[in-house]
């Protein structure tokens, strides 16, 4: 596992302010030498130990929880993170074996649901989760690494988190193949994206720029928090009163501990996906916390590997 230096955990935290930032403008941020910083963040970029992808959302979502055969866990993860709908698949601990977000059209759900994932290699038995609303995605974590003038100073609008699940309007295919090349590389460069559509670089700026200031694509920086020197993740599972559940799901979502929160419909009402140092840290978050005043019971479940993260298949440790 790769852990960032103090230069690099400033580098990837810009990236995931701005995914597109250019390396001119964050070496002035940063006050480091504009060389320093495009050697170094090409080298991240290049090694793939931060990658810069596009999401393109859909207005179903649903959080898929697996139980497996024993033996069958890590098949099973491997198949889940495959499928082109999956934007992240961890295997935990706790009473499930594995959890899967699924991005897909409403039309589809039922096939998803139904047929599609009772088919996956090694499945005991799954229960779905589908999300109501997000209070922070992945693109809208942000580590305490940088101060705040120069995080306000590479702050994007892009990458702001807008919590509604919007369904995609329909595309031509040119902005369709813009989608496409976005979330295989979310740093193509306007004269790359241009050349991959047949547009002139000009057209390709307009209309990339037209596709995130409209919700078609989403940025993010993908990043294992171990890099940062986050060596515990867990996910929250979290049941609250009604009256409750708007304050508890803001309340982590101003938290950089946080990296993804969302109301969800089911036995519980928020599931959050925490990064603390390490153990201790963790009980600190569940037990002292002010949004934890609200909560009922917290169920915790620790990630023991991700497979895939922000919709990038993850390299085998």
């Amino acid at each position: 596992m790769v852990v960032f230096d103090a230069l690099e955990r400033q580098i990837v935290a810009a990236l995931q302010l701005d995914p597109r930032c250019p390396w001119r403008k964050m070496a002035a941020v940063l006050g480091e030498a504009e060389r320093t910083v495009a050697r170094r963040g090409s080298q991240l970029l290049e090694s793939g130990a931060v990658s810069v992808v596009g999401i393109r959302p859909r207005a179903a979502v649903v959080l898929v929880e697996m139980r497996c055969m024993p033996g069958t866990v890590r098949a099973a993860a491997h198949a889940l993170a495959q499928r082109s709908d999956a934007t992240f698949v961890y295997t935990t601990t706790g009473t499930g074996d594995c959890v899967a977000e699924i991005l897909t059209d409403p039309s589809r759900m039922g096939d998803v649901l139904s047929d599609e994932l009772p088919a996956t290699i090694g499945l005991r038995d799954s229960t779905s989760y589908p999300v109501l609303r997000y209070f922070r995605t992945i693109r809208g974590w942000r580590p305490e690494i940088l101060t705040a003038d120069k995080a306000e100073a590479l702050r994007s609008v892009l990458t702001k988190d807008s919590g509604s699940l919007v369904p995609g309007q329909d595309l031509s295919r040119q902005d369709t193949e813009l989608v496409g090349a976005l979330c295989a590389d979310g740093r193509m460069s306007f004269e790359a994206l241009g050349r991959r559509v047949g547009a002139s670089e000009a057209t390709a700026r307009r209309r990339t720029e037209w596709l995130l200031a409209n919700n078609q694509v989403h940025l993010r920086a993908i990043v294992e928090p171990a890099s940062f020197g986050l060596g515990v993740e867990a996910l929250l599972w979290i049941r609250a009163s009604p009256q409750h559940v708007e304050h508890v799901g803001q309340s982590l979502a101003e938290l950089p501990t946080v990296r993804y929160a969302a109301a969800i419909a089911g036995n519980y009402q928020i599931v959050a996906d925490v990064t603390v140092e390490d153990m201790s840290a963790l009980y600190r978050f569940i037990t002292d916390s002010e949004w934890a005043r609200n909560a009922v019971t917290v169920d915790v479940s620790i990630l023991l590997d991700a497979h895939k993260r922000g919709g990038r298949v993850m390299r085998s440790r």
